[in-house]
């Protein structure tokens, strides 16, 4: 009898796969407090929140109606490229290596690409979920353009589907070729500096793209010294939209038809002819290899770092100095928190970067670029604390209710501090550096003062009630949706609190500021790190 053809195989395969990866995704990889009744059953359902508060944002794009179909287009497709790449590199390294799940499914008679075709539609699927709820404003009112037919929404709709696709196909592609590359010893160092490409790069082209243009009467031209701009991914499904629904320009039509292009070669290469590599790239992760002990029984460094002066004096308790020494371990050589810190924290980086380089070109912005890179700065060791918390060996954390420790006050202070040595610390001397750089003038460091003052609160936030104790929590992707309201969200915080303190210098009082910003600061710390030490471990663990 003969069997089978492969692809009548994968296509129950493919729908059972696609089934169980969102089915994942929609419960997490943790049956703690999950309850028949409140299971969500679809994406809305889950996000349901998250995606209203999409929604809202997009209806920024309205301003953009009155200029061309160019215009908003590229405005809409340069931040869903933000959001749905923000989601997109935190989420694809937990589905598309999970270590517990290669160990059953290796064992399965499913091809690779089966399998990551599978965990592909999931991942598409949200990130479309995600553009649709941002794009939704933009797409009913984009008609209303100047130039734009009634044909708009359904070019945008096509041409943003295109963008998901594109999207994930190149975190997938760039992840097929470093298994194809690189060795193992090399292998999660490089897919976790491919996350962080990716994140940084998405947020840096939504970021760019804005600033490179200029409108002349009703279209949208390009200086000539940034002819490169054309080269972004949120330019071609613009033109994409302006070639069918708006001007019909030569360039636009070029600019589509290259996104087009390079959507179809993207996700041929990612599910054809690189999807080989993926099984193996499984393997290879899966494989546990034994450390090398030190040499001489010479302990790390951490753990020699932790008994000299000042970290000695800073770390007294002993649960602390624990905390500190397995979260920097966990920072340094695991990689499963690896892909999930670093690639969620470099976006942060770049909105600072990108505004003292315009308060560089622009006198008039350099201040404020100064004050709003130091509070933003304060929203990057928060984020790094709550996403400690996740772990593929979250159920070892339990540990910490047998030991003989009252609450996680002390634990999640460790967390707190080694957060503090080898994220915050290094990030405010770059920052300080770039400044200096830029500035010329040791002054302007001045106004990083009112974003550092406020570190201890942001820091402690994530932790209040008891919550994110370090590595005690099973990954779940749903979480990371909300990744792009977060940067959202801090940009705005960091906008006023950096307005504030350019007010305050240029009318003369900004000592009276700093003093009155610290007395709040402590005012609020003090009773919230208080109320941290009294929490104690909840009964309810099941």
């Amino acid at each position: 009898m003969n069997a089978p053809s492969a692809a009548v195989i994968s296509k129950p395969a493919n729908r059972a796969l696609h089934r169980l990866f969102l089915t994942l995704f929609l419960r997490g990889r943790s049956s703690r407090g999950l309850r028949r009744s409140s299971v969500p059953r679809s994406v809305f359902s889950k996000l349901a929140f998250t995606l209203i508060l999409y929604a809202l944002v997009g209806c920024f794009g309205l301003y953009f109606l009155n200029g061309p179909v160019f215009t908003l287009s590229l405005y809409l497709h340069g931040m869903t490229l933000v959001f749905c790449g923000l989601f997109i590199a935190a989420s694809a390294g937990e589905t598309l290596f999970n270590k517990e799940e290669a160990d059953i499914l290796l064992h399965r008679p499913i091809s690779p690409q089966t399998l990551l075709r599978a965990k592909l539609t999931v991942l598409v699927q949200v990130s479309l979920w995600i553009a649709g709820a941002f794009n939704l404003a933009g797409t009913l009112g984009g008609f209303r353009a100047i130039d734009a037919s009634l044909i708009f929404p359904v070019a945008h709709i096509i041409s943003t589907v295109l963008e998901a696709v594109f999207c994930t196909s190149c975190v997938v592609l760039g992840y097929e070729f470093c298994l194809r590359c690189f060795g193992r010893e090399l292998l999660e160092n490089v897919m976790t500096a491919v996350q962080i490409l990716v994140a940084v790069g998405a947020v840096a082209a939504g970021q760019i793209i804005p600033r490179m243009m200029t409108v002349v009467g009703s279209h949208v031209t390009f200086r000539s010294d940034v002819w490169w701009v054309r080269f972004l991914p949120p330019t071609w499904f613009a033109g994409f939209d302006d070639a069918l629904s708006g001007s019909g320009a030569g360039l636009s039509w070029i600019l589509g038809a290259t996104g087009v292009t390079l959507t179809a070669i993207t996700a041929w290469l990612a599910l054809g002819r690189m999807a080989r590599h993926y099984e193996l790239g499984l393997q290879l992760l899966g494989e546990t290899s034994t450390m090398r002990p030190a040499q001489g029984g010479r302990r790390r460094f951490t753990a020699l770092l932790v008994h000299v002066p000042p970290f000695s004096w800073w770390l007294r308790h002993p649960v602390q100095r624990a905390s500190f020494i397995l979260v920097s371990s966990y920072l340094v050589r695991d990689r499963d928190v690896k892909l999930r810190v670093y690639p969620g924290m470099a976006p942060m980086l770049i909105m600072p970067v990108i505004m003292l380089l315009n308060g560089h070109q622009d006198v008039g912005l350099g201040s404020f670029g100064v004050a709003f890179a130091g509070t933003y700065l304060g929203m990057i060791p928060m984020l790094g604390v709550t996403l400690l918390q996740y772990s593929q060996q979250w159920a070892a954390a339990d540990i910490f209710r047998i030991a003989p420790v009252i609450g996680p006050a002390e634990v999640c202070a460790g967390a707190r501090k080694a957060v503090t040595c080898f994220l915050t610390v290094p990030l405010v001397i770059v920052y300080a550096l770039i400044t200096l750089l830029l500035s010329r003038d040791h002054k302007a460091l001045a106004l990083m003062l009112p974003g550092l003052i406020m570190l201890p609160i942001y820091t402690l936030v994530p932790n209040l009630g008891g919550a994110a104790v370090p590595l005690s929590e099973a990954a779940e992707e749903a979480k990371s949706a909300r990744r792009g309201l977060v940067y959202a969200g801090a940009t705005v915080v960091a906008a006023v609190i950096a307005s504030l303190a350019i007010w305050a210098q240029f009318a003369g009082w900004f000592f009276w500021f700093l003093l009155g910003e610290i007395a709040v600061v402590t005012a609020i710390y003090v009773p919230l790190s208080r109320s941290l030490a009294s929490t104690r471990w909840s009964a309810n663990v099941d």
